[in-house]
């Protein structure tokens, strides 16, 4: 065990090093400018550098003080999933019970699920404590949050009645069964209660999880204030969507609609017409307006769809099929999902009997998975050259890391959340731009910008 923590010590300071000496290069700082300005020795600044010695805090607010840079940026993610799975029992869960009182009585009851440092989500198992005897939107004894800063994918279990305000800004409700689910926009107001007259109280597990504007994005936003409303356009409909991009990006490249005109030999009128929403071009047109703006041309489309804010899915309206082709060792049936997060899937999965080894499952995405069945299955992963494997009992769950290559066997039913986290959509087109031998860099820094002591002519 003291090895273990040790070993884990060792790398932690080594990324800790390397994530210093990152900051150093994009401010053009050598050790020997750093220990000067930071006024510490070049020996303690290479020390940190090499992962032999932790970085202080008397150094980082020294370094947050003259350079441009957050005291967040020396501080690294802490790695809990060394093994590439976390796995979080039913006991474990039961041990996190809590009762959320709302108007005074008991209406959740809340258990944590398997959640990782590394991963975007923060599932939940909630019992609805709250029993209704009607499917009036406006009960009395629903009690509405505010809505949160999280989307939410949602699946139920027994009998459950959903309430959300729809587009039209009215109360609804929808009656939900297990293998329901519905996925839900941040900040919408909404509300769960069990039927009265079910055997049990309904459940659900609520799977909330940040996308592109937490963290890093957030923060910027928030050091903008009101400006940073600015961003958000308006995708009220396509037509708007594309208008309003169009303008966005004429705007920052303070192109007037006379010079976009030369560019493009598109009338001014037809331009001005169109950021508007007066008119509608063609996509030829808009082929030449990207090329004049020195954009691509998914850059001034919008989503293909305009969906609602919520998403109600019955489990009888999911798609389904069976995986891989030749095994057919899974049934995966399609839950609630929206276009607008091209990179958040969500399934239920039958695992069907089958003796194959083949790790046949590999997905690019951070993975939640939880045992809704009633039976015992088996995990089996490679991660780092090593083989594991680990019995998932009923009400377990569990985090994969993305690429993690695994299968599960047995006889069982999973729901399974992947979700893209940061690093897919516009992050991961400018990763590959960079190209995969760079990206080692990116992910550790491990050379300074420049080596003095060679001749670079090329």
């Amino acid at each position: 065990m003291m090895e273990k923590q040790a070993e884990s010590t060792n790398k932690e300071l080594i990324k800790s090093g390397r994530n210093f000496l990152g900051i150093l290069n994009d401010i053009k700082r050598r050790p020997e400018d750093a220990a000067k300005e930071l006024e510490v020795s070049l020996d303690e600044i290479n020390s940190v550098l090499s992962g032999k010695k932790e970085l202080s805090a008397e150094i980082i607010g020294k370094a947050t003080k003259i350079w441009p840079v957050n005291a967040r940026d020396f501080y690294i993610i802490h790695d809990d999933c060394t093994q590439g799975v976390k796995i979080m029992r039913s006991d474990e869960s039961k041990q996190s019970s809590r009762i959320m009182e709302r108007a005074g009585y008991p209406y959740y009851e809340y258990r944590d699920t398997a959640m990782s440092k590394t991963a975007p989500f923060r599932p939940e198992w909630i019992m609805e404590l709250c029993s209704v005897d009607d499917n009036d939107p406006r009960n009395k004894s629903v009690q509405w949050n505010n809505g949160h800063f999280m989307h939410q994918f949602t699946y139920f279990i027994g009998e459950v009645n959903f309430y959300y305000i729809n587009s039209d800004g009215k109360k609804t409700v929808a009656l939900m069964n297990t293998g329901d689910s519905m996925y839900i926009t941040p900040f919408v107001p909404h509300s769960f209660a069990s039927r009265s007259g079910a055997k049990q109280p309904g459940l659900i597990l609520a799977l909330t999880y940040g996308s592109k504007i937490t963290g890093d994005i957030q923060q910027e936003l928030s050091t903008l204030s009101n400006l940073g409303q600015e961003f958000a356009l308006d995708f009220s409909t396509k037509e708007k969507a594309t208008s309003a991009l169009l303008k966005y990006f004429r705007e920052i490249s303070s192109i007037s609609y006379d010079e976009i005109s030369k560019r493009t030999d598109i009338p001014t009128d037809r331009i001005a017409e169109f950021e508007s929403g007066k008119t509608i071009l063609s996509n030829t047109d808009l082929q030449k307006l990207a090329e004049a703006l020195a954009v691509n041309l998914r850059d001034l489309l919008p989503n293909d769809k305009t969906e609602n804010k919520v998403i109600v899915k019955y489990h009888d309206e999911g798609k389904k099929w069976f995986y891989p082709s030749q095994t057919h060792a899974y049934e995966f049936v399609e839950l609630a999902n929206t276009t607008t997060l091209p990179s958040s899937k969500s399934f239920e999965i039958k695992i069907n009997n089958t003796n194959n080894e083949e790790l046949d499952i590999r997905a690019g995405l951070h993975q939640y998975a939880y045992n809704v069945g009633n039976n015992t299955i088996t995990l089996n992963w490679k991660f780092d050259g090593k083989f594991f494997s680990e019995k998932l009992h009923p009400d377990d769950s569990l985090y994969i890391k993305p690429f993690v290559e695994h299968n599960f066997r047995g006889e069982g039913k999973l729901l399974v959340l992947r979700i893209g986290g940061k690093i897919t959509g516009d992050s991961q087109r400018e990763l590959s731009f960079v190209g995969k031998e760079n990206t080692k860099r990116a992910i550790s820094e491990t050379m300074q910008w420049f080596n003095p002591k060679e001749n670079n002519n090329n």
